[in-house]
Protein backbone atom coordinates (compact mmCIF):
# COMPACT_ATOMS: atom_id res chain seq x y z
CA UNK A 1 0.00 0.00 0.00
CA UNK A 2 1.54 3.48 -1.28
CA UNK A 3 0.39 6.32 0.78
CA UNK A 4 3.50 8.80 -0.27
CA UNK A 5 1.47 10.62 -2.90
CA UNK A 6 -1.96 11.02 -0.45
CA UNK A 7 -0.33 14.16 1.26
CA UNK A 8 0.46 16.76 -1.64
CA UNK A 9 -2.95 15.17 -3.02
CA UNK A 10 -4.69 16.38 -0.49
CA UNK A 11 -3.00 19.58 -0.32
CA UNK A 12 -4.69 19.95 -3.88
CA UNK A 13 -8.17 19.33 -2.95
CA UNK A 14 -7.65 21.16 0.12
CA UNK A 15 -6.77 24.00 -2.07
CA UNK A 16 -9.91 23.07 -4.55
CA UNK A 17 -12.66 22.76 -2.04
CA UNK A 18 -12.10 26.15 -1.08
CA UNK A 19 -11.73 27.86 -4.34
CA UNK A 20 -14.81 28.95 -3.96
CA UNK A 21 -15.26 32.29 -6.97
CA UNK A 22 -18.67 32.26 -6.66
CA UNK A 23 -18.65 33.36 -2.95
CA UNK A 24 -17.37 36.54 -3.20
CA UNK A 25 -20.14 37.67 -5.12
CA UNK A 26 -22.86 35.18 -4.33
CA UNK A 27 -25.63 37.90 -2.34
CA UNK A 28 -24.94 40.00 -5.34
CA UNK A 29 -26.06 36.88 -7.63
CA UNK A 30 -29.51 35.88 -5.16
CA UNK A 31 -30.66 39.64 -5.21
CA UNK A 32 -29.90 40.85 -8.81
CA UNK A 33 -29.67 37.55 -10.97
CA UNK A 34 -32.52 35.22 -8.93
CA UNK A 35 -34.44 38.13 -6.88
CA UNK A 36 -34.04 37.12 -3.37
CA UNK A 37 -35.01 39.32 -0.60
CA UNK A 38 -32.42 39.82 2.31
CA UNK A 39 -34.90 37.74 4.15
CA UNK A 40 -35.05 34.72 1.88
CA UNK A 41 -31.47 34.74 1.92
CA UNK A 42 -30.93 35.10 5.63
CA UNK A 43 -34.00 32.42 5.49
CA UNK A 44 -31.52 30.16 3.18
CA UNK A 45 -28.85 30.61 5.36
CA UNK A 46 -30.49 28.72 8.11
CA UNK A 47 -31.69 26.27 6.04
CA UNK A 48 -28.61 25.64 5.14
CA UNK A 49 -26.62 25.39 8.31
CA UNK A 50 -29.37 22.65 9.49
CA UNK A 51 -28.94 20.25 6.48
CA UNK A 52 -25.72 20.19 7.01
CA UNK A 53 -25.57 19.82 10.80
CA UNK A 54 -28.08 17.76 10.36
CA UNK A 55 -25.63 15.46 7.87
CA UNK A 56 -22.55 16.55 9.84
CA UNK A 57 -22.31 13.03 12.18
CA UNK A 58 -23.76 10.75 10.12
CA UNK A 59 -21.84 11.91 7.24
CA UNK A 60 -18.49 10.72 9.38
CA UNK A 61 -19.91 7.62 10.60
CA UNK A 62 -20.01 6.74 7.01
CA UNK A 63 -16.69 7.64 5.98
CA UNK A 64 -15.41 5.70 8.73
CA UNK A 65 -17.00 2.64 7.32
CA UNK A 66 -17.25 3.29 3.68
CA UNK A 67 -13.64 4.74 3.55
CA UNK A 68 -12.20 8.39 3.63
CA UNK A 69 -12.14 7.98 0.02
CA UNK A 70 -15.52 7.38 -0.57
CA UNK A 71 -16.37 9.98 0.99
CA UNK A 72 -14.40 12.82 -0.40
CA UNK A 73 -15.67 11.05 -4.08
CA UNK A 74 -18.93 11.37 -3.22
CA UNK A 75 -18.56 15.22 -1.85
CA UNK A 76 -16.95 16.07 -4.85
CA UNK A 77 -20.07 14.72 -7.41
CA UNK A 78 -21.98 16.60 -4.97
CA UNK A 79 -20.30 19.91 -5.36
CA UNK A 80 -20.43 19.49 -9.09
CA UNK A 81 -24.03 18.47 -8.99
CA UNK A 82 -25.09 21.65 -6.56
CA UNK A 83 -22.98 24.36 -8.46
CA UNK A 84 -24.08 22.50 -11.76
CA UNK A 85 -28.02 23.26 -10.64
CA UNK A 86 -26.82 27.28 -9.73
CA UNK A 87 -26.37 27.44 -13.10
CA UNK A 88 -29.88 26.64 -14.06
CA UNK A 89 -31.56 28.05 -11.12
CA UNK A 90 -34.30 30.76 -11.06
CA UNK A 91 -36.24 30.38 -7.84
CA UNK A 92 -35.37 30.14 -4.31
CA UNK A 93 -36.60 26.47 -4.42
CA UNK A 94 -34.22 25.75 -6.90
CA UNK A 95 -31.18 27.66 -5.13
CA UNK A 96 -32.35 26.20 -1.82
CA UNK A 97 -31.82 22.60 -3.67
CA UNK A 98 -28.32 23.52 -4.95
CA UNK A 99 -27.40 25.40 -1.18
CA UNK A 100 -28.22 21.35 0.54
CA UNK A 101 -26.71 19.80 -2.20
CA UNK A 102 -23.27 21.96 -1.29
CA UNK A 103 -23.79 21.96 2.54
CA UNK A 104 -23.99 17.69 1.90
CA UNK A 105 -20.88 17.40 0.15
CA UNK A 106 -19.08 20.08 2.71
CA UNK A 107 -20.58 17.34 5.50
CA UNK A 108 -18.72 14.64 3.50
CA UNK A 109 -15.69 16.30 3.46
CA UNK A 110 -15.52 17.61 7.39
CA UNK A 111 -13.31 14.59 9.07
CA UNK A 112 -12.86 12.66 6.28
CA UNK A 113 -9.57 14.84 4.66
CA UNK A 114 -8.23 15.26 7.99
CA UNK A 115 -8.98 11.88 8.74
CA UNK A 116 -7.04 10.47 5.48
CA UNK A 117 -3.80 12.92 6.52
CA UNK A 118 -3.89 11.31 9.68
CA UNK A 119 -3.99 7.90 8.70
CA UNK A 120 -1.39 8.31 6.29
CA UNK A 121 0.80 9.50 8.79
CA UNK A 122 0.46 6.73 11.02
CA UNK A 123 0.94 3.99 8.94
CA UNK A 124 4.74 5.58 8.36
CA UNK A 125 4.74 6.58 11.94
CA UNK A 126 4.93 10.37 11.20
CA UNK A 127 1.30 11.20 13.12
CA UNK A 128 3.63 13.37 15.64
CA UNK A 129 3.77 15.67 12.74
CA UNK A 130 0.41 15.82 11.94
CA UNK A 131 -0.15 19.61 13.08
CA UNK A 132 2.87 20.48 11.07
CA UNK A 133 0.68 18.54 8.19
CA UNK A 134 -2.80 19.83 9.15
CA UNK A 135 -1.37 23.49 9.27
CA UNK A 136 -0.22 23.17 5.68
CA UNK A 137 -3.02 21.69 4.44
CA UNK A 138 -5.22 24.35 6.18
CA UNK A 139 -2.90 26.87 4.36
CA UNK A 140 -3.21 25.43 0.67
CA UNK A 141 -7.20 25.79 1.62
CA UNK A 142 -6.88 29.69 2.50
CA UNK A 143 -4.85 30.22 -0.16
CA UNK A 144 -7.55 28.56 -2.14
CA UNK A 145 -10.41 30.49 -0.99
CA UNK A 146 -7.86 34.05 -0.84
CA UNK A 147 -7.51 33.52 -5.35
CA UNK A 148 -11.36 32.64 -5.21
CA UNK A 149 -12.38 36.21 -3.73
CA UNK A 150 -9.61 38.16 -6.04
CA UNK A 151 -10.76 37.00 -9.40
CA UNK A 152 -14.53 36.82 -8.71
CA UNK A 153 -15.27 40.52 -9.06
CA UNK A 154 -13.76 40.05 -12.71
CA UNK A 155 -15.75 36.91 -13.39
CA UNK A 156 -19.13 38.20 -12.54
CA UNK A 157 -18.56 41.68 -14.22
CA UNK A 158 -18.00 39.66 -16.93
CA UNK A 159 -20.65 37.40 -17.24
CA UNK A 160 -23.20 36.72 -13.72
CA UNK A 161 -22.68 32.86 -14.60
CA UNK A 162 -18.99 32.40 -14.91
CA UNK A 163 -18.13 32.00 -11.52
CA UNK A 164 -20.37 28.95 -11.66
CA UNK A 165 -19.33 27.06 -14.53
CA UNK A 166 -15.72 27.64 -13.30
CA UNK A 167 -16.38 26.20 -9.80
CA UNK A 168 -18.08 23.12 -11.92
CA UNK A 169 -14.86 22.60 -13.15
CA UNK A 170 -12.81 22.79 -9.78
CA UNK A 171 -15.17 20.14 -8.41
CA UNK A 172 -14.13 18.14 -11.65
CA UNK A 173 -10.55 18.52 -10.63
CA UNK A 174 -11.12 17.88 -7.16
CA UNK A 175 -12.95 14.64 -8.17
CA UNK A 176 -10.10 13.74 -10.44
CA UNK A 177 -8.05 14.17 -7.00
CA UNK A 178 -10.04 12.39 -5.05
CA UNK A 179 -10.19 9.53 -6.74
CA UNK A 180 -6.38 8.98 -7.25
CA UNK A 181 -5.93 8.87 -3.06
CA UNK A 182 -5.08 5.41 -1.30
CA UNK A 183 -7.96 4.30 0.74
CA UNK A 184 -6.73 2.99 4.46
CA UNK A 185 -8.38 0.00 5.09
CA UNK A 186 -10.63 0.44 7.87
CA UNK A 187 -10.03 -1.79 11.51
CA UNK A 188 -12.45 -5.42 11.29
CA UNK A 189 -14.60 -5.14 13.82
CA UNK A 190 -17.10 -7.57 15.28
CA UNK A 191 -19.11 -4.94 17.23
CA UNK A 192 -22.76 -6.54 17.72
CA UNK A 193 -24.30 -3.32 18.07
CA UNK A 194 -26.15 -1.85 15.17
CA UNK A 195 -25.17 0.90 13.34
CA UNK A 196 -26.67 3.20 15.28
CA UNK A 197 -25.92 1.99 18.50
CA UNK A 198 -22.20 2.31 17.70
CA UNK A 199 -23.24 5.79 16.02
CA UNK A 200 -24.48 6.67 19.74
CA UNK A 201 -21.74 4.66 21.42
CA UNK A 202 -18.79 7.03 19.74
CA UNK A 203 -21.05 10.37 20.56
CA UNK A 204 -21.37 9.08 24.27
CA UNK A 205 -17.49 8.57 24.33
CA UNK A 206 -16.50 11.42 23.07
CA UNK A 207 -18.84 14.14 24.99
CA UNK A 208 -19.33 11.81 27.61
CA UNK A 209 -16.89 9.38 29.09
CA UNK A 210 -13.52 10.96 27.45
CA UNK A 211 -13.07 14.10 29.39
CA UNK A 212 -10.26 15.45 27.12
CA UNK A 213 -12.59 14.74 24.32
CA UNK A 214 -14.96 16.35 25.55
CA UNK A 215 -13.12 19.54 26.85
CA UNK A 216 -11.12 19.65 23.37
CA UNK A 217 -14.50 19.63 20.91
CA UNK A 218 -16.10 22.29 23.59
CA UNK A 219 -12.93 24.56 23.80
CA UNK A 220 -12.61 23.95 19.76
CA UNK A 221 -16.38 25.39 19.27
CA UNK A 222 -15.76 28.37 21.40
CA UNK A 223 -12.70 29.61 19.61
CA UNK A 224 -14.34 28.82 16.49
CA UNK A 225 -16.87 30.77 17.13
CA UNK A 226 -14.59 33.80 18.29
CA UNK A 227 -13.41 33.46 14.78
CA UNK A 228 -16.86 33.06 12.81
CA UNK A 229 -18.81 35.79 14.38
CA UNK A 230 -16.27 38.58 12.59
CA UNK A 231 -16.74 36.81 9.15
CA UNK A 232 -20.91 37.95 9.31
CA UNK A 233 -19.91 41.23 10.93
CA UNK A 234 -16.70 42.56 9.65
CA UNK A 235 -18.01 43.64 6.28
CA UNK A 236 -20.46 46.18 7.74
CA UNK A 237 -18.34 47.14 10.53
CA UNK A 238 -15.91 48.31 7.91
CA UNK A 239 -18.53 50.32 5.92
CA UNK A 240 -20.03 51.78 8.89
CA UNK A 241 -16.24 52.58 9.35
CA UNK A 242 -15.90 54.23 5.92
CA UNK A 243 -13.39 51.51 4.97
CA UNK A 244 -12.84 52.10 0.76
CA UNK A 245 -15.72 49.44 -1.09
CA UNK A 246 -12.53 48.24 -3.14
CA UNK A 247 -10.62 47.71 -0.36
CA UNK A 248 -12.81 45.31 1.13
CA UNK A 249 -11.95 41.95 -1.94
CA UNK A 250 -7.80 42.96 -0.63
CA UNK A 251 -8.71 42.85 3.21
CA UNK A 252 -10.73 39.59 2.63
CA UNK A 253 -7.74 37.74 0.70
CA UNK A 254 -5.60 39.15 3.03
CA UNK A 255 -7.79 37.59 5.96
CA UNK A 256 -7.64 34.30 4.54
CA UNK A 257 -4.07 34.45 3.78
CA UNK A 258 -3.25 35.04 7.32
CA UNK A 259 -5.47 32.11 8.36
CA UNK A 260 -2.97 30.26 6.18
CA UNK A 261 0.25 31.62 7.82
CA UNK A 262 -0.27 30.97 11.14
CA UNK A 263 -2.27 27.24 10.75
CA UNK A 264 1.53 26.77 8.51
CA UNK A 265 3.26 28.49 11.83
CA UNK A 266 1.63 26.40 14.35
CA UNK A 267 3.83 23.45 15.37
CA UNK A 268 6.50 25.84 15.58
CA UNK A 269 4.15 27.95 18.03
CA UNK A 270 3.57 25.04 19.80
CA UNK A 271 7.39 24.15 19.96
CA UNK A 272 8.28 26.98 21.36
CA UNK A 273 5.32 28.21 23.62
CA UNK A 274 4.03 24.49 24.58
CA UNK A 275 0.39 23.34 25.39
CA UNK A 276 -0.03 26.03 28.24
CA UNK A 277 1.58 28.98 26.67
CA UNK A 278 -0.60 28.46 23.44
CA UNK A 279 -3.51 28.14 25.31
CA UNK A 280 -3.12 31.36 27.29
CA UNK A 281 -1.90 32.83 23.53
CA UNK A 282 -5.04 31.85 21.99
CA UNK A 283 -7.13 33.47 24.44
CA UNK A 284 -5.13 36.91 24.70
CA UNK A 285 -5.43 37.15 20.62
CA UNK A 286 -9.35 36.39 21.27
CA UNK A 287 -9.93 39.32 24.09
CA UNK A 288 -7.79 41.18 22.04
CA UNK A 289 -9.22 40.93 19.04
CA UNK A 290 -13.01 41.73 20.12
CA UNK A 291 -11.67 44.37 22.55
CA UNK A 292 -9.86 45.92 19.70
CA UNK A 293 -12.82 46.15 17.14
CA UNK A 294 -15.13 47.02 20.13
CA UNK A 295 -13.12 50.04 20.99
CA UNK A 296 -11.39 51.32 18.13
CA UNK A 297 -14.07 53.74 16.09
CA UNK A 298 -11.47 54.76 13.16
CA UNK A 299 -11.57 53.56 9.95
CA UNK A 300 -8.66 51.48 10.65
CA UNK A 301 -10.14 49.54 13.70
CA UNK A 302 -10.92 46.42 10.93
CA UNK A 303 -7.15 45.29 11.27
CA UNK A 304 -7.93 43.98 14.89
CA UNK A 305 -10.06 41.37 12.73
CA UNK A 306 -6.75 40.30 11.74
CA UNK A 307 -5.49 39.02 15.71
CA UNK A 308 -8.77 36.99 15.01
CA UNK A 309 -7.93 35.17 11.88
CA UNK A 310 -4.05 33.92 13.22
CA UNK A 311 -5.79 32.85 16.39
CA UNK A 312 -8.14 30.60 13.88
CA UNK A 313 -5.19 29.81 11.96
CA UNK A 314 -2.59 28.67 15.35
CA UNK A 315 -5.71 27.01 16.72
CA UNK A 316 -6.79 24.61 13.80
CA UNK A 317 -3.93 22.23 13.44
CA UNK A 318 -3.36 22.33 17.06
CA UNK A 319 -6.92 21.18 18.30
CA UNK A 320 -7.65 19.00 15.32
CA UNK A 321 -4.31 17.24 16.55
CA UNK A 322 -5.81 16.34 20.19
CA UNK A 323 -8.52 15.06 18.66
CA UNK A 324 -6.39 12.52 16.03
CA UNK A 325 -4.55 11.49 18.69
CA UNK A 326 -7.76 10.60 21.21
CA UNK A 327 -9.63 8.66 18.12
CA UNK A 328 -8.47 5.34 16.10
CA UNK A 329 -9.33 4.10 12.50
CA UNK A 330 -12.79 3.40 13.37
CA UNK A 331 -13.88 6.75 15.02
CA UNK A 332 -11.85 9.05 13.66
CA UNK A 333 -13.96 11.06 11.25
CA UNK A 334 -17.10 10.67 13.75
CA UNK A 335 -15.15 12.58 16.37
CA UNK A 336 -14.25 15.24 13.75
CA UNK A 337 -17.44 15.24 12.52
CA UNK A 338 -19.08 15.32 15.99
CA UNK A 339 -16.58 18.12 16.66
CA UNK A 340 -18.27 19.73 13.38
CA UNK A 341 -21.69 19.30 14.80
CA UNK A 342 -22.01 20.90 18.05
CA UNK A 343 -20.19 24.09 16.41
CA UNK A 344 -23.08 24.03 13.96
CA UNK A 345 -25.60 23.51 16.01
CA UNK A 346 -23.68 26.31 18.92
CA UNK A 347 -23.61 28.82 15.56
CA UNK A 348 -27.33 27.81 14.60
CA UNK A 349 -28.54 28.74 18.49
CA UNK A 350 -25.76 31.95 18.60
CA UNK A 351 -25.83 33.17 15.41
CA UNK A 352 -29.51 35.18 15.48
CA UNK A 353 -28.42 36.43 19.32
CA UNK A 354 -25.50 37.79 17.66
CA UNK A 355 -27.49 39.49 14.53
CA UNK A 356 -30.34 40.89 17.32
CA UNK A 357 -27.42 42.39 19.28
CA UNK A 358 -26.02 43.84 16.12
CA UNK A 359 -29.07 45.75 15.31
CA UNK A 360 -30.11 46.65 18.01
CA UNK A 361 -27.01 47.67 20.12
CA UNK A 362 -24.97 48.07 17.00
CA UNK A 363 -21.76 46.17 15.81
CA UNK A 364 -19.10 48.33 18.33
CA UNK A 365 -21.39 47.25 21.42
CA UNK A 366 -21.58 43.75 20.06
CA UNK A 367 -17.97 43.48 19.78
CA UNK A 368 -17.58 44.69 22.98
CA UNK A 369 -20.51 42.33 24.48
CA UNK A 370 -18.80 39.59 22.93
CA UNK A 371 -15.32 40.01 23.96
CA UNK A 372 -16.31 40.24 28.00
CA UNK A 373 -18.35 36.67 26.96
CA UNK A 374 -15.53 34.97 25.41
CA UNK A 375 -13.08 36.46 28.36
CA UNK A 376 -15.44 34.96 30.97
CA UNK A 377 -16.09 31.15 29.04
CA UNK A 378 -12.85 30.53 27.77
CA UNK A 379 -10.69 30.54 31.07
CA UNK A 380 -12.79 28.38 32.39
CA UNK A 381 -12.85 25.89 29.24
CA UNK A 382 -8.84 26.07 28.86
CA UNK A 383 -8.28 25.35 32.36
CA UNK A 384 -10.18 22.01 32.30
CA UNK A 385 -8.66 21.53 28.95
CA UNK A 386 -4.72 22.03 30.31
CA UNK A 387 -5.63 19.70 33.18
CA UNK A 388 -6.89 17.29 31.43
CA UNK A 389 -4.28 16.43 28.91
CA UNK A 390 -3.14 12.77 28.84
CA UNK A 391 0.48 12.47 30.50
CA UNK A 392 2.33 11.74 27.67
CA UNK A 393 1.83 15.18 26.54
CA UNK A 394 3.70 18.26 27.63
Amino acid sequence: MNLNGNIRKLYAFSFLKMTLFPMAVITLFWKDQIGLSLTEILLLQGLFSLATMAMEYPSGYLSDRLGYRFSLNLASILGIAGWALYTLAGTFGEVLLAEILLGISFAFISGSDSALLFETLHQSGREEDYARYDGRMTGFAQIGEASGAIFAGVMYATAPLLPFFVQIGVWLLALIISRSLVEVPAEPTSSPQSHLAEAWSVGRHALVENTHLRYTILLTTLLGLASFFPVWLIQPTMQQSGVPLVWFGPIWAVANLTVAMFSMLSHRAFFHLGERGMTILLLLLTVAGYAGLGLATAWWGFVFYFLLTAMRGLQGPRMRQHLQAASKRSNRASILSLKSLVFRLMFVCSGPLVGWSADALGLHRTFVLLGILFFLLLPGLTFFFLRTLPQKRH
